[in-house]
């Protein structure tokens, strides 16, 4: 990765127990298996590390859904099922934030209830509020949620720079795919 850019905020997406840990419900798509092959949680943390040393923010974002499912999008090829399955409940494991990679106390964590970081949430008004024109783009999955952040970043004019080893996906063919098409935006 290149030189960190001044102005800039590290964003790490979707990395809950759920997708990423032991006996998470969504594990079986092959989010846990390219995370450990690929060592993407050691990776963020580092990342991470070199953020909170120049004294730059890490924001946490993480998909989930009240107990009762009330903004579940119930006709959502990809979200429909969880709440049959109770996958993505909010204060449950699952949506917690992988051990390895916890937020620190004063780092901003966000809800997000869509695929993108910034739908519906106070994301980008963070941003805004905290001087960032640089976005670098950490997450789970790298052919869905970090794809729909780099567009959206991209199209609210900030600088984006997804950093390809962290970020994980299902398989490495779906992470390399979206890899060659955000170098279109980052």
């Amino acid at each position: 990765m290149q030189q960190i850019q001044p102005n800039a905020a590290l964003i790490c997406i979707d990395f809950v127990n759920e997708m990423v840990s032991q006996g998470g419900k969504l594990t079986g798509k092959g989010y846990l298996t390219f995370v450990e092959k690929n060592q993407t949680l050691n990776r963020v943390k580092e990342l991470q590390e070199k953020f909170r040393s120049k004294s730059l923010p890490v924001f946490h974002v993480r998909v989930s859904f009240s107990e009762n499912y009330i903004e579940h999008p119930s006709n959502s090829p990809l979200f429909g099922k969880a709440k049959e399955f109770k996958a993505l409940q909010s204060g449950a494991w699952g949506t917690e934030f992988a051990e390895t990679i916890q937020p620190k106390a004063d780092e901003k964590s966000i809800v997000k209830r869509r695929v993108s970081a910034f739908y519906a949430t106070d994301l980008e008004a963070t941003l805004r509020a905290n001087g960032v024109n640089t976005i670098y783009l950490a997450g789970v999955a790298t052919d869905l949620a970090i794809e729909s952040a780099a567009r959206d970043g991209h199209d609210r004019d900030f600088n984006v720079v997804v950093v390809s080893d962290c970020c994980a996906a299902a398989n490495d063919d779906d992470h390399n795919k979206s890899l060659i098409t955000l170098q279109k935006i980052s």
